[in-house]
């Protein structure tokens, strides 16, 4: 049955569509059985689906795809956990009950943060839940640069902040306006590798014994 890796976060803008695509293309050339779920009304990650269809054709984008909201979620994630390896959901900027409910489901929610005030204040209402529902959690450092002046102070339990982390870089966000991930267009990039290190980390967090190389 798959696992399911849940995407939230209280702060609109801060990558979420973007991180949950490359995790589910990365776990895919790993040769799994990839299914992503788009919860957010903003639809940023159906716009992404819709644009790899319209290159690859429809049914040879590598993934499974839904949309879908309200009472649908919890049917949805359960029909999509029997026909995948792993389940990524893209939730709403907003800790609302869609958000709640793919918490709730998640073998480990990833909280998507950039290295501002802001993004820290507005973590703390997703990191609590998450924790308050005992959900294996951790904080994605997102368009972070580890020399800044303002990464050094951003205080936060060192268990929740995984390692790896994606850089301030432009070919994420023109890789996705293709319908692709970088691990595509720049397969020998540090933008590439760094998505690979971070899908390295989420398995090794979910399945410690049995990783796939």
């Amino acid at each position: 049955m798959a696992k399911i890796i849940t995407v939230a976060q209280q702060k609109g803008g801060s990558g979420k569509s973007t991180i949950a695509a490359h995790i589910a293309i990365g776990l895919k050339q790993r040769n799994n059985r990839v299914a992503l779920i788009d919860i957010d009304p903003q639809a940023s990650l159906s716009m992404w689906f819709c644009a790899r269809e319209e290159l690859f054709g429809k049914n040879y984008t590598g993934i499974n795809f839904s949309s879908c909201s309200g009472i649908r979620i919890n049917n949805e994630i359960s029909r999509l956990k029997l026909l995948n390896d792993y389940v990524i959901i893209d939730c709403p900027p907003h800790t609302d009950t869609e958000a709640k409910a793919a918490i709730r489901a998640a073998d480990i929610v990833l909280i998507p943060m950039q290295a501002s005030p802001t993004d820290l204040w507005a973590t703390g209402k997703t990191i609590d839940f998450s924790l308050k529902e005992r959900k294996n959690t951790k904080i994605i450092l997102n368009r972070y640069s580890p020399n800044t002046k303002l990464a050094k102070f951003l205080k936060m339990p060192d268990e929740l902040i995984l390692k790896s982390y994606l850089g301030n870089r432009i070919g994420f966000a023109s890789a996705m306006s293709y319908g692709k991930t970088v691990l595509e267009t720049e397969p020998s990039s540090t933008a590439s590798k760094e998505v690979k290190e971070l899908i390295e980390e989420i398995t090794n967090s979910l399945e410690p014994s049995v990783n796939n190389v």
